[in-house]
């Protein structure tokens, strides 16, 4: 007789859940199962809040399964370690992203590619391979299988540096593979936002000459002054649009809602590369002819494999990069997420869930 969802997961937990696509978040009992040979527990220390956590909230992308506990940017201590477990001890300061299993035998997880398996299991609001939902980080604590553990960089800050564990893999897996690293090089950034403020950050580690592409002329202070932007663009400046047309050899493009792209595409020189990484609710129309007589790519990402994020989280420590943050406590959150809707944030909240949550 197959076992009750009680009997596989009798490890009490706590954390806040939306029952319903009002999405208001109140505090909510459930389980996780128990620790187990190949098993990582975490007692959860910070959380971020990602602009996917409202989308899937208010169940705007269809697929929401109440309740839910969001949470994928989630760093905290390991407090329990299953025997076959080597890299990971008690203490350890770890981090979990989006995704918690894979079949990890497919050809793509075999290429380190975990979060392209058909099998992928993220990090709520999906079924275990028990066929139990999975529950995210706005909770106490987490149960995972110790390959989608990530070790924590000792001089990485624990609450700015967990939204580079969506945020941050989501920037820097496309940049790496599209080429958008080289020295020297001119790479505009689309939208200044979570994923936007992260990529110029990356973009002047990697050397490269950095221009923000922003609708807000009032935004421009800030990407040259405080994140260190070489120069700066307002897309409704028709003057100033033309005469950079040409002029860049990639655009990270991270605005996620309805816009045009033909205007990013002249900004590119020939070769250029668009990447686009903002999951707009409508299709987006791509201009053949900019396309074909300039020889120009457009390319989307889904976050990065696991090896790939444990590379960014070294990188953002070895170059001093972490998100810039408004740390809130738990019973914040439904304010928070009215504020998000806005976009009224600079530039990512993370949860402190250690210091907040209670029963």
């Amino acid at each position: 007789m197959a076992k009750s969802p009680e009997e596989e997961h009798p490890q009490k937990a706590f954390g806040w859940a939306a029952r319903d696509a009002s999405g208001h978040l109140s505090p909510f009992n459930f389980s996780r199962r128990e620790n187990g040979l190949d098993d990582v527990t975490v007692k959860i220390l910070y959380c971020g809040i990602c602009h996917s956590d409202l989308h899937t909230l208010k169940n705007e992308w269809g697929f929401t399964n109440y309740p839910l506990v969001p949470g994928h940017e989630i760093v905290g201590i390991v407090t329990k370690t299953g025997s076959n477990v080597k890299k990971f001890k008690e203490g350890d300061k770890v981090g979990v992203g989006v995704i918690v299993d894979s079949c990890q035998t497919c050809e793509t997880c075999q290429q380190d590619l975990e979060n392209y398996c058909p099998q992928t299991v993220f990090t709520y609001n999906a079924l275990g391979r028990d066929g139990t939902k999975t529950y995210g980080g706005y909770a106490d604590i987490l149960v995972v299988h110790q390959h989608f553990v990530l070790r924590f960089p000792e001089n990485l800050p624990l609450d700015a540096g967990a939204p580079l564990l969506c945020a941050g893999i989501s920037v820097y897996s496309p940049m790496k593979y599209y080429g958008a690293c080289e020295p020297g090089k001119h790479l505009g950034v689309a939208g200044l936002g979570g994923l936007g403020h992260v990529a110029v950050k990356m973009g002047k580690a990697f050397g490269m000459k950095v221009t923000v592409i922003s609708t807000t002329a009032k935004k421009q202070s800030e990407a040259i002054d405080r994140l260190g932007a070489d120069s700066f663009l307002v897309s409704t400046d028709r003057e100033k649009i033309k005469e950079a047309m040409g002029t860049m050899d990639y655009i990270v493009d991270t605005v996620a809602a309805y816009h045009p792209l033909a205007p990013l595409l002249g900004l590119l020189k020939l070769n250029g590369k668009l990447i686009t990484l903002g999951l707009s609710d409508k299709p987006l129309e791509l201009p053949m002819f900019p396309l074909a007589l300039g020889r120009k790519m457009v390319g989307g990402s889904n976050i990065g494999g696991i090896k790939e994020t444990q590379e960014m989280l070294d990188f953002c420590a070895k170059h001093n990069i972490a998100c810039d943050i408004e740390l809130i406590k738990m019973d914040y959150i439904n304010t928070a997420f009215e504020r998000l809707a806005k976009s009224d944030v600079r530039y990512r909240f993370v949860i402190d869930v250690g210091n907040s949550l209670s029963k």
